[in-house]
């Protein structure tokens, strides 16, 4: 029935986008949550290692089950959405790949293989290697999430902004200039405004959660955690939402200067303007390129965009409307975009206020918790709302210029896209369903007691000096052990010699 809707109702290039933005809305919540998540945890494993607090230790290994999940998800979603390339995607993927192919491999060559490499140690290494050691390879994964953004935010900026290559003669895109390529014109702005989103949106995640454990009367136990989660999320709240602002500005500018009608778009700007109005509220209709029911602000949009009064900003009729991006999505998504980070702003200035007046933690202080869990999923609302903002306002273009979206699609019909799309809805409901729902599990149970350390010693796993000799060829390992008694032989060796290392 919605298989046979969706047929007669759409085309296939339709259905082919909507299915990839199903996927990918999916699929970037999670490795923005886990990019977040990794330094969070480097940072509280590093105090558990200046302070020996045992509260940092249990939230650490509350945080680091959540963290697991998070990522196998983030990896399970995103070997999804490169099949498509091959599949919904085939004509850009034989056009674009000399060039995003590349750049796709380098990501695994460097922060996949290094993330494969240390993760291990960071979720099954506790207790059996040292304690440097750990938080060496928790701080490891924590870059390599920051690399793997590097690289997926450079093929995408190319995809947005795209130099340092050239058209052959058979339509393929060939590479000139690797460094070209890399840092293209939105690069260093789009990289630095999603790492941040990344930052605050686990921040306010994790804020909210501690808060609930500051209220919750079930988890009276837990408020220390609380204190910890919150008192963390304050200072991102306090010091990076503010620096998002400026970040997002600068990122604006690149925009109006690379894609003008992407920023048009987002402010609703039909007719060139000088000293544009700032439209609150406005209902877009793209057939009669017009705005129904407008309230602005004059003059805002153009200062913002322009820094000044006086300067014209292009409207979406200086493109053709086939050229032009659906306005109604870009226009709204921004204003939720913006609308949240201006609340977290409100949020980081009313948490300066309670800490300045010590109140921060007190259960009496319900409004200000209640507001923190308010905002627990407003990140991940504004990070969707953001992405929207940036790859509905880069149609119709693939490649920005170079290459349509209806050049860029498969042969294949409207009933297979329908099909998988239908399959890819059920199968992530169940699947993702269960992984978040296993999470609020966590969440709700909270973080357990970490009552003896001496439990976590690493040199656990030793073998004993007895059988240290046997494996080293001592021939004669029980009489250079008769000195020792029986019971002596079953203790782990003494390996205070190694440093640490072993």
């Amino acid at each position: 029935m919605f298989a046979t809707f969706m047929i007669d109702q759409l085309d296939a290039l339709t259905l082919a986008r909507i299915q990839f933005a199903f996927v990918i809305s999916w699929h970037i919540v999670f490795p923005a949550f886990s990019i977040g998540l990794a330094s969070f945890l480097t940072v509280l494993e590093l105090r558990w290692l200046k302070t020996g607090e045992p509260v940092y230790a249990e939230v650490y290994k509350h945080w680091v089950k959540i963290f697991a999940v998070v990522f196998g998800m983030g990896v399970v979603s995103g070997v999804v959405m490169s099949y498509q390339f091959g599949t919904n995607w085939a004509v850009f993927s034989d056009k674009a790949g000399n060039v995003l192919g590349p750049l796709l491999a380098y990501e695994v060559l460097t922060a996949f293989f290094l993330e494969a490499s240390f993760l291990g140690i960071m979720l099954f290494g506790w207790g059996r290697v040292s304690k440097r050691m750990h938080v060496i390879a928790t701080a490891i994964v924590a870059v390599g999430t920051l690399i793997s953004g590097f690289w997926i935010l450079a093929a995408n900026s190319f995809m947005q902004t795209p130099q340092g290559f050239m058209v052959g003669a058979d339509g393929l895109l060939y590479p000139t200039n690797w460094l070209e390529i890399i840092f293209n014109p939105s690069f260093p702005y789009r990289y630095a405004h999603m790492m941040t989103a990344a930052f605050l949106t686990t921040a306010f995640v994790i804020g909210g959660i501690g808060a609930y454990y500051l209220q919750s009367k079930k988890h009276i136990e837990h408020r220390k955690h609380g204190r910890v989660m919150l008192g963390m999320a304050m200072v991102m709240a306090i010091f990076v939402a503010p620096a998002q602002v400026i970040i997002g500005d600068e990122h604006g500018l690149n925009t109006l200067e690379h894609q003008p009608a992407k920023v048009a778009a987002m402010e609703g700007i039909w007719e060139n303007e000088r000293g544009a109005a700032l439209r609150l509220f406005a209902i877009p209709d793209q057939k009669n390129q017009t705005n129904k029911y407008e309230v602005k602000i004059p003059y805002v949009s153009g200062l913002i965009l322009t820094h000044s009064l006086d300067k014209e900003v292009k409207g979406l009729k200086n493109w053709a409307p086939e050229d032009q991006p659906v306005v109604i999505i870009v226009f709204w998504a921004f204003r939720i975009m913006v609308a949240i980070g201006l609340l977290m702003i409100i949020v980081g200035l009313f948490s300066l206020y309670k800490y300045f007046k010590k109140q921060q933690f007190n259960p009496e202080s319900k409004w200000f918790h209640r507001l923190w869990m308010f905002m627990t999923p407003m990140g991940f609302i504004a990070l969707l709302a953001g992405w929207f903002v940036t790859e509905t306002g880069r149609q119709p273009w693939t490649v920005y210029g170079v290459i349509r979206t209806a050049e860029s699609m498969s042969p294949v019909a409207a009933q297979q896209v329908a099909t998988t799309l239908i399959g890819f809805i059920v199968l992530y409901v169940f699947v993702f369903g269960a992984g978040s729902f296993y999470i609020l599990r966590l969440i709700a149970k909270g973080p357990q007691p970490y009552e003896n350390p001496a439990d976590d010693n690493f040199y656990e796993h030793s073998i004993t000096e007895g059988q240290g000799r046997t494996l080293s060829g001592d021939s004669n390992a029980s009489e250079n052990m008769e000195k020792n008694s029986a019971d002596d032989l079953d203790k782990p060796a003494n390996d205070k010699d190694d440093g640490g290392l072993r």
